[in-house]
């Protein structure tokens, strides 16, 4: 299964956190199945970043906005009155959130309920689908994956506030947004690697900084085991979610999207694929002591996804990682960004 551009063409989407990594990603995707984008995010965080570097502002309605400003962000999303919701501005990194922990309670949780408000009694909007992550569940170290029906919690500020942005979710869903006709659904997406990601304290864009600049890349938890994909697999599911839920709005509920659970992996594994393909560079081993705590074992059950949406992982670690790694090198080499993302696209789109 695939998104379906005979759906998405002219559909008014309203996507907040377009400057981001996968926002930017998710903004080109709509673009080429012919959606009419609005973007609403702050300014991209990173310098350099995908936003600018691929144009984004070219292909949406992009506007800026706070989502934690209640009234602007209401205005806004008034003005648009879109069809389709896509929610993914957030304060997405967990090391920030343990320096930063009010502001990522203000964005992922007051901002999440600022744009649901905002939705209420709004006749245009048929489906709203927010993003989450896997790291909403109670952590409790063990090996299996966690399922969309098992408790939520959070150790680290990120993870807390992502589990209570779900229950904001709910809350709004039941008591307010059903009765109107809006369906809405939460995504649970695995950790995601991908070409134009520079945000600090996450692996493959920690691993080009320091493999350019020639310093060695620094692990602390080289056995810290993650649901690793393509950004683009995650994507995929949020499209196809947002379509089945506009035919089939009692569908309505939490999604995990991830890789199947065998195709789980360390960091150390990760990094050393990245490493072959990326042909160079040296890599400093940690022992895991240093650092705030972060989960040591997490993957997702991804049932719910294949069985409704119809959806299969489709590309396996080892080649997201070498596309991954090979998009950052082409586009050293000057190749063009949005290009780059289109031939993901287009690939990933090729039946197989």
């Amino acid at each position: 299964m695939l998104p379906s551009p005979q759906f998405w063409q002219n559909k008014r989407v309203l996507l907040t956190g377009h400057t981001g990594f996968k926002g930017s990603w998710l903004a080109l995707w709509l673009f080429r199945l012919g959606a009419k984008v609005t973007g609403i995010s702050l300014p991209p965080s990173t310098l350099p970043n995908l936003f600018s570097l691929a144009g984004i502002a070219d292909v949406t309605d992009s506007r800026s906005g706070d989502i934690r400003d209640a009234e602007n962000l209401a205005d806004l999303v008034r003005l648009v009155s879109p069809e389709i919701v896509l929610h993914l501005a957030a304060q997405p990194l967990v090391r920030t959130s343990y320096r930063q922990p009010l502001e990522t309670f203000a964005t992922n949780v007051m901002g999440t309920a600022h744009l649901l408000e905002s939705l209420r009694g709004l006749d245009s909007v048929k489906v709203a689908m927010l993003v989450t992550t896997d790291k909403v569940y109670k952590n409790q170290e063990w090996h299996y994956p966690y399922r969309e029906t098992d408790a939520l919690g959070g150790h680290d500020p990120y993870s807390a506030s992502k589990a209570a942005s779900e229950i904001v979710v709910t809350s709004y869903r039941d008591a307010f947004l059903t009765h109107q006709g809006l369906a809405v659904a939460t995504a649970r997406a695995g950790n995601v690697i991908g070409g134009g990601d520079w945000s600090e304290d996450r692996l493959i864009p920690d691993a080009i900084r320091a493999w350019e600049s020639g310093k060695p890349l620094e692990i602390r938890r080289p056995q810290a085991i993650r649901p690793w994909q393509h950004v683009l697999e995650p994507l995929a599911g949020y499209l196809l979610l947002a379509e089945k839920l506009w035919h089939r709005p009692d569908l309505a509920g939490a999604y995990n999207f991830g890789p199947d659970t065998g195709s789980v992996a360390t960091v150390r594994e990760v990094v050393e694929h990245a490493n072959k393909s990326y042909g160079r560079g040296h890599v400093i081993w940690g022992d895991g002591s240093g650092g705030p705590h972060e989960a040591g074992w997490l993957a997702l059950e991804i049932a719910k996804a294949k069985v409704v949406l119809g959806i299969e992982p489709r590309w396996l670690l080892p080649e997201s990682i070498e596309r991954t790694m090979k998009w950052y090198c082409r586009l050293t080499a000057g190749a063009d960004a949005r290009e780059l993302c289109f031939r993901e696209i287009d690939e990933f789109e090729v039946i197989s």
